[in-house]
């Protein structure tokens, strides 16, 4: 008896999470952190481990726990926060105008990521 059957529930009662579709960049070098791959297309938990809507913040561990495949977190983060020198924009527009990390993000967001640290 599964889970679902204990709790008097059938499997097709069971609503499945829901997701938000979006699409995050990467440029400046930061593809490299990411499979070498600029352009993903991601479906995100619709809530947050509060059940509140996910922020940028949030989308920044996503990525580092399930996106990047690169070992070396700390080209990205930095004490749970985006590295300094990152610029993000969100749907064009920078994070600073929309809240920064408190974001909330919403269906079909295109996020871009912009390395502006390189080496010399």
């Amino acid at each position: 008896m599964t889970t679902v059957q204990a709790a008097g529930k059938s499997p097709e009662d069971v609503e499945a999470p829901k997701l938000l579709s979006i699409i995050v960049e990467f440029t400046g070098g930061l593809e490299m952190l990411f499979s070498d791959q600029r352009r993903h297309s991601l479906s995100i938990p619709a809530a947050n481990k509060q059940g509140k809507p996910p922020t940028i913040a949030d989308l920044i561990e996503h990525l580092c726990n399930h996106t990047m495949k690169d070992t070396r977190k700390e080209l990205f983060v930095l004490d749970h926060h985006l590295r300094p020198g990152i610029l993000v924009l969100i749907n064009d527009a920078d994070w600073e105008l929309e809240g920064e990390e408190a974001y909330e993000i919403q269906a079909d967001d295109n996020i871009l990521f912009v390395s502006t640290l390189h080496g010399g």
